[in-house]
C-alpha cells in the first residue's frame, strides 16, 4: 500500500474520511452512468440498425444470449475482475496501464516503443468516445419525449443541448459533489429498469431461455453473416466498460466491483431480458423497446428518469477524460494544463477547465450534425472496441513479464478476450461510412498531437544538450571574478547535467551570481503518487550551490513552494535559505522556430502552438508571482 502526499490510501480502497458505502454510492453516480444507460439504444440497434435482424423468437433469443454472455465475458470478467487488478498504484485508464507496461519492459527496447505508441493511440480513441457518449446518451433519452408527447419531436435537439450545457457547467463543483448528487438518482434508475424488466419477463418467461449460450452459438453457425453484424449492436451494451477502468482512481477498485456485482449487472440484464420478452409479445415494439416497456401511465416518468440517467452517463466519460488528460500531461504527451483538485479527501477527483469547455463545444457540434441517437450509433463502438483491444494487449504484456502464479491462466483468458474483441472491432468497422469514420478521425488527430508534443519536447532537450554548457564545466571553472549579490536564486532546469538557460543569461547579461543558488529539477514519475520521504533529494555541489531533485507522481499536482517547506538538511546539515523576501525563482520559456531537420514544418507549427497554450511554469508549479523572473529562449527545430 502506498500513501499519497496527504496520507490517503491508494490501494483502491477507501481513503480517510470516506466510508466504503459512501464511495460506492458516489461511484454509482459517476462510473456506471455510461454502461448503465446502454439499454436505451443497444438492444434496439440489433433490430433497427443498418443490418438489423427480423424480429422473431429465434433472433430475439440469439441476440439476448449473445448480449448476456458478451457482457459477462468482457465486462464482468475481463474488466471488473482482471483489468481492475492490474492498476498502476491504484490508478486506472489506458495511459496509467501504458506507463506500467513501459516501466516493466524498460525504456530502450523496440517492443517498449510499440507498446507506448499503442497505449497513446488507445488514449486518443478514448477521447473520441468521451465526446460521443454525452451526445448519444442524452439524445437517446430526450427522444423518449416524442413517444410520450409527439409534439416534443421538434424540440429534441434544443433540449439536448440545454441539458448538456447544464451538465458541463456543474463539473467545476467536483466529482465527489456530482457523485453524491447523482448516486441516489442512479440507484433509482437501476431499480426502476430492473422492475420494468421483471414485470415483462413475468408475462413472457420464455425469454429466460436466452440464458443458454447455445442460442447465440447456434445462430452464429447457421447465420454467420448476420451474427457478424449483430456483434456491433451487442457491443453497444459494453461501451462504458473502459470508463470503469479509467475512473477507478476516483473511487477505488473495491467500490467499482461492489457497485457492478451488487446492483448494476443484475439490473441491466433484467431490463435487457424484459425488452426481449416485449419483442416476443409485440414485434412492432422494436422501434423503441426500452420506453415501450413502461406502461403508458409511467412513460413520462421513465423519460424524465432516463434523461437524468443519461446526464450521469456522460459523467463517466467526462471524469475519465480529466484523468486521461492529467496522466498525459504528467507523462510528457501534453503540455502543462491547469488542474483543479476538488476534494480534500480523494486526490483523484479533479477538474480541468480547458478540457471541460472544449468537450462541450465538440459534443454540441455532434448533436447539431447528427441530430439523432440512431445516426450517432453508427459512429459509436469503433473507438471503444479499439481501446478495449489495446487494453487487453497491454495487460497481456504486464502479465507476461510479471511473476504471477496464475500467469498462464491469465494469459489464456486474455487471448480469449482478444479474439472476441477482434470480432467486435471488425464488426464495428462495417459502420465506417455511416459515421464510424468520426471517432477514428478524432483519435488520429489527437494521437498526432500527443506524439508531436512528445517528439518536440525530446528535440528541445537534444537541442539544449548540444548548445548548453555542461554543469560540470560551470562547477569546475573559477567563479571568483563574478560579483555576488545577496539572496537565493532557484533555477528550474529540465536537465540537471546542463546549466539552466536562465543562469546562462544572468551571467551573460548581468554578470552576477547569488550568494546561494539552487538548481531545481522536477521529475515526473511513472507512478501516480510519490512517498513524502522520497519527494526531495538535496545535495551540495560547492560552497553556496545545491542541486535539488523534486519528485511528483503523474496524478499529483506539482506544488514547489509546499514541497520546499518540508526540505530536510543535506549531508552537511545545511539547507538553502528560502526566505520569501530574498528568494527568486528563475524560469525559461521556450519559443520554437522552424528550421532544417527535426520535425516537419506543420508538426513544428503544431508544437509551437501547443507550447503557447501551455500553462506557464510559474502557474503550473504554484510559484509566488512576486518571486518569479521569466526569461525567453529560442529553439530551432
Amino acid at each position: 500500500m502506498s500513501q499519497s502526499k496527504h496520507g490517503l490510501q491508494r490501494d483502491g480502497n477507501t481513503g480517510k474520511g470516506s466510508s466504503q458505502s459512501a464511495l460506492t454510492l458516489a461511484a454509482l453516480g459517476v462510473v456506471f452512468g455510461d454502461i448503465g444507460t446502454s439499454p436505451l439504444y443497444a438492444f434496439k440497434e440489433a433490430f433497427t440498425g443498418t443490418h438489423g435482424l427480423t424480429v422473431g423468437p429465434e433472433n430475439v433469443l440469439a441476440a439476448l444470449s449473445a448480449l448476456l454472455w458478451a457482457v459477462i465475458v468482457i465486462v464482468a470478467i475481463k474488466y471488473v475482475w482482471v483489468v481492475l487488478s492490474h492498476d498502476n498504484d491504484g490508478e486506472g485508464g489506458v495511459l496509467a496501464l501504458t506507463a506500467l507496461a513501459h516501466r516493466v519492459m524498460g525504456d530502450q527496447s523496440r517492443r517498449s516503443r510499440f507498446v507506448v505508441a499503442a497505449g497513446v493511440f488507445a488514449a486518443a480513441l478514448f477521447y473520441g468516445d468521451a465526446i460521443i457518449t454525452p451526445a448519444i446518451s442524452v439524445l437517446s433519452a430526450v427522444e423518449g419525449m416524442s413517444i410520450a408527447t409527439p409534439e416534443f419531436e421538434h424540440f429534441i435537439v434544443p433540449i439536448t443541448i440545454g441539458i448538456l450545457i447544464g451538465l458541463f457547467s456543474i463539473q467545476m463543483k467536483g466529482t465527489s459533489v456530482v457523485g453524491r448528487l447523482f448516486g441516489p438518482v442512479t440507484i433509482v434508475w437501476f431499480l426502476c429498469i430492473a422492475w420494468a424488466g421483471v414485470a415483462s419477463i413475468v408475462q413472457t418467461p420464455l425469454v429466460l431461455q436466452a440464458v443458454n449460450p447455445l442460442h447465440a452459438l447456434r445462430f452464429a453457425v447457421q447465420h454467420t453473416d448476420k451474427a457478424f453484424f449483430l456483434l456491433s449492436a451487442v457491443f453497444l451494451a459494453m461501451t462504458g466498460a473502459e470508463a470503469l477502468y479509467a475512473d477507478m482512481g476516483h473511487f477505488g477498485s473495491r467500490a467499482v466491483r461492489l457497485g457492478w456485482y451488487g446492483l448494476v449487472f443484475p439490473a441491466l440484464m433484467l431490463n435487457y431480458f424484459g425488452q426481449g420478452a416485449l419483442l416476443l409479445r409485440d414485434a412492432s415494439a422494436a422501434s423503441n423497446p426500452f420506453f415501450l416497456l413502461a406502461s403508458p401511465s409511467w412513460l413520462l416518468i421513465f423519460v424524465v428518469l432516463a434523461t437524468a440517467a443519461t446526464v450521469i452517463a456522460s459523467q463517466a466519460t467526462i471524469s475519465g477524460a480529466y484523468s486521461m488528460t492529467l496522466q498525459a500531461s504528467r507523462l510528457g504527451y501534453l503540455p502543462r494544463v491547469r488542474v483543479l483538485h476538488t476534494s480534500d479527501q480523494e486526490q483523484g477527483q479533479i477538474y480541468i477547465p480547458s478540457v471541460n469547455w472544449l468537450m462541450l463545444l465538440a459534443v454540441i457540434a455532434l448533436v447539431l450534425a447528427f441530430k439523432s441517437s440512431g445516426a450517432l450509433a453508427a459512429a459509436y463502438g469503433i473507438a471503444v472496441s479499439g481501446t478495449m483491444l489495446i487494453t487487453t494487449m497491454l495487460v497481456g504484456f504486464v502479465v507476461y513479464l510479471g511473476r504471477s502464479r496464475a500467469r498462464s491462466v491469465t494469459l489464456a483468458a486474455l487471448a480469449c478476450f482478444a479474439a472476441l474483441e477482434i470480432g467486435f472491432f471488425a464488426s464495428n468497422l462495417t459502420k465506417l461510412e455511416q459515421g464510424g469514420w468520426l471517432p477514428l478521425t478524432l483519435g488520429a488527430i489527437i494521437f498526432i498531437a500527443l506524439m508531436t508534443w512528445r517528439d518536440g519536447t525530446q528535440l528541445v532537450a537534444e537541442h539544449r544538450r548540444r548548445l548548453d554548457i555542461p554543469m560540470s564545466d560551470l562547477m569546475s571553472s573559477p567563479m571568483s571574478g563574478v560579483p555576488v549579490v545577496s539572496g537565493t536564486a532557484v533555477y528550474l532546469t529540465s536537465d540537471p547535467k546542463l546549466v539552466p538557460n536562465a543562469l546562462f543569461h544572468n551571467l551573460k547579461h548581468f554578470k552576477v551570481m547569488h550568494e546561494q543558488t539552487v538548481f531545481l529539477h522536477v521529475i515526473n514519475e511513472n507512478t501516480p503518487y510519490v512517498h513524502e520521504g522520497e519527494r526531495l533529494r538535496l545535495k551540495p555541489m560547492c560552497n553556496g550551490v545545491w542541486a535539488l531533485d523534486m519528485h511528483f507522481g503523474f496524478r499529483e499536482q506539482p506544488d514547489i513552494p509546499a514541497a520546499l517547506k518540508r526540505m530536510t538538511p543535506d549531508v552537511d546539515g545545511e539547507i538553502p535559505n528560502l526566505d520569501p523576501m530574498t528568494t527568486s525563482f528563475f524560469v525559461a520559456r521556450v519559443q520554437v522556430v522552424d528550421g532544417p531537420g527535426g520535425l516537419s514544418a506543420w508538426r513544428c507549427a503544431l508544437f509551437g502552438w501547443m507550447s503557447r497554450q501551455s500553462a506557464s511554469a510559474a502557474t503550473y508549479y504554484k510559484l509566488p508571482a512576486n518571486q518569479v523572473v521569466e526569461l525567453g529562449t529560442q529553439v530551432v527545430l
